[in-house]
């Protein structure tokens, strides 16, 4: 490109320049020639006006032979000026000559100055002499003698001073115009390369700002149309590095919204294929890795409703809703919201997915948490109304059973007691009501407290507590009478599902800033479906067998929610047949920040971040 354009410039240049310099050459050549025929022409005629003025005898204009001498004298007093002088008789027969002799000239009709003033009176020409053999100047005047024939007056005018000097100026003119010709050459070669390095500088910069570098184009102070035009680019890079920082600020802002966006958001064009997917609608939708753009929405897609709520909106609707469900065996719940969007001629549909696994999660809970309370209310209420009856119809008389019967209605009270004191702590807790004590809590002391209790009834079954907690643990933070419930329902869990003989373990350890204990038993086990709902409220895995022993359902729900609100956290580990263990984390206690601090409440925003102290 470069070069190509240089030589082009240069060669363009060169060639006009070798056109005007030869069109200089030829023109001025042929215009000094015609100025010297025209002055040769005039001082011809001026010869010829003053030769009339003296003309030669009539008798001697008369002869029609050579040897007149009166017509030669007059010829040589004529060709003085340096004029030839010639006499031609009207039939061409040349009668004297002032520099050859006439005898040895052939006839001169045929000559066009002698027939032009045969015809008009007077002709010129220029030609060259026969006679001479050299370039001459002709002019003639026709001269009639009284009662003769006419005569030709011929002045001729030789050309070898006019040639000598032509010659000399073309070689000046040549020599010159090769001189101009180097000069404007070399000249026309330095302003066609600064051109041409201009116009690569131009397109250097053009070049970077595609590719992105918008860096300014420095000006070369010419003041001409290409620096202009360079100011013009700069001008348009710069706004064109403005508009693109603009919309990579955007990009940037709009993909770390949708990246981190949980809910899943997809783009797809007319054709129904994906035009873009954040990684929360692959990780929603179960994809390996990200989707690539232009893939088959069918391909991606397993879930026919929002295949067909896609579908709708693309031939029309401008919204549609539905509600997807994925997995089979933990199932998850997403609405999706499918809207129309147009950008330009081009249509498609914005998907967005949101979870609503744990809105359907706390609406199956809810209802669950209905139809078990009510369930547990309805049994002891059934009882104590159906035996109270009893008592009415006359079984008050029956001295052998109405103490039995009153029993029973005993003990359906205490359990509806139980159960609606769990329900109240249950509902302060939710209330974000519930207040601890926290203190310094020793862990010797504090699991010694919940033996007590434990250690009796683990006696009636025949079972064994072993007991490993170092001494040299450090204190906890905690409201020690809320905690001991937890402890207390975890051990009292282990003794009711532990068959007679078998063994419960407690130990305690200190792990980074968490104290962590751990009860383990040699009991029946949980099943693995069943371990990650049993701190569920109502969940019961044997249900029969805990209603048996006096269970609400409610223990270990409640005992999950203390631990979390000291800022700690309670999970199982257990297999059918070998046991389970319960672990539950407490933070250290840290003298330095609790120092002031004697009780908090707890807010549900404190349930995973550990006790927030309160003002008393």
């Amino acid at each position: 490109m470069r070069r190509n354009l240089f030589a082009k410039l240069a060669f363009t240049f060169l060639a006009l320049l070798l056109c005007v310099l030869l069109a200089v050459y030829f023109l001025a050549e042929r215009a000094l020639r015609r100025d010297y025929e025209r002055t040769g022409f005039a001082e011809l005629i001026s010869v010829a006006r003053a030769a009339q003025l003296h003309v030669p005898p009539a008798a001697a204009l008369a002869a029609t032979d050579t040897s007149n001498t009166e017509l030669r004298e007059w010829v040589a007093q004529m060709s003085v000026t340096g004029v030839r002088v010639t006499v031609i008789s009207a039939s061409g027969q040349v009668l004297a000559d002032s520099m050859i002799d006439p005898r040895t000239m052939e006839n001169h009709g045929d000559r066009p100055e002698i027939r032009d003033a045969l015809a008009h009176g007077s002709g010129q020409s220029s030609r060259r002499s026969v006679s001479l053999q050299q370039d001459s100047l002709y002019y003639a005047i026709r001269e009639t003698a009284p009662g003769g024939a006419p005569v030709i007056l011929r002045f001729a005018l030789p050309l070898q001073t006019s040639n000598e000097s032509l010659a000399a100026f073309r070689r000046s003119l040549g020599l010159w115009s090769l001189v101009i010709l180097l000069i404007a050459g070399a000249a026309t070669l330095l302003v066609s390369r600064s051109f041409s390095d201009r116009v690569d500088r131009l397109k250097e910069f053009s070049r970077r700002v595609a590719e992105g570098d918008f860096r300014p184009l420095p000006g070369d102070g010419s003041g001409d149309a290409l620096e202009a035009l360079g100011n013009s680019l700069n001008q348009t890079a710069s706004r064109l590095d403005g508009t693109i920082r603009t919309l990579r600020e955007e990009r940037n802002l709009s993909s770390a919204i949708l990246g981190s966006m949980v809910e899943g958001v997809a783009v797809v064009n007319g054709s129904e294929r994906l035009v873009f997917a954040n990684p929360g609608f692959s990780e929603i939708l179960g994809i390996g890795g990200a989707p690539q753009s232009g893939s088959a929405l069918v391909e991606i897609v397993r879930q026919s409703e929002l295949v067909e709520a896609v579908r709708r909106v693309l031939h029309g609707e401008p919204r549609v809703e539905a509600e997807v469900v994925t997995g089979t065996l933990r199932q998850h719940f997403f609405a999706a919201t499918v809207a129309s969007v147009t950008a330009g001629k081009t249509s498609g549909a914005v998907i967005v997915l949101h979870d609503i696994t744990d809105l359907r999660k706390l609406e199956r809970v809810r209802r669950d948490f209905v139809a078990n309370v009510s369930h547990e209310f309805k049994t002891p209420l059934t009882a104590i109304q159906g035996f109270a009856e009893t008592l009415l119809a006359g079984a008050l008389d029956d001295a052998q059973n109405r103490g039995r019967f009153l029993e029973i209605i005993v003990e359906h009270s205490r359990r509806l007691a139980r159960l609606t004191d769990d329900l109240l702590k249950l509902s302060k807790m939710d209330a974000d009501r519930l207040e601890l004590e926290i203190s310094d809590t020793g862990v010797t002391e504090f699991v010694a407290t919940c033996l007590e209790t434990a250690q009796r009834r683990a006696g009636e079954k025949e079972l064994e507590i072993l007991v490993k907690v170092p001494e040299e643990l450090p204190d906890m933070a905690a409201d020690r009478r809320r905690l001991a419930e937890v402890l207390q329902n975890l051990l009292d869990n282990a003794i009711q599902y532990t068959l007679p003989g078998g063994k419960i373990t407690l130990t305690a350890s200190h792990i980074g800033r968490e104290v962590v204990f751990t009860v383990s038993d040699t009991g029946i086990g949980i099943p693995k479906a069943d371990q990650p709902r049993i701190f569920e409220r109502f969940y019961r895995v044997d249900a029969a067998r805990s209603r048996e022993v006096g269970g609400t359902g409610l223990g270990l729900a409640i005992a999950k929610h203390l631990v979390e609100v000291h800022g700690g956290r309670l999970w199982v580990e257990s297999e059918i047949g070998q046991g389970s263990e319960f672990h539950f984390s407490v933070p250290v206690y840290d003298h330095a920040a609790m120092a002031s601090r004697t009780a908090v409440s707890v807010p549900a925003s404190g349930r995973n971040g550990g006790p927030r102290p309160a003002n008393h």
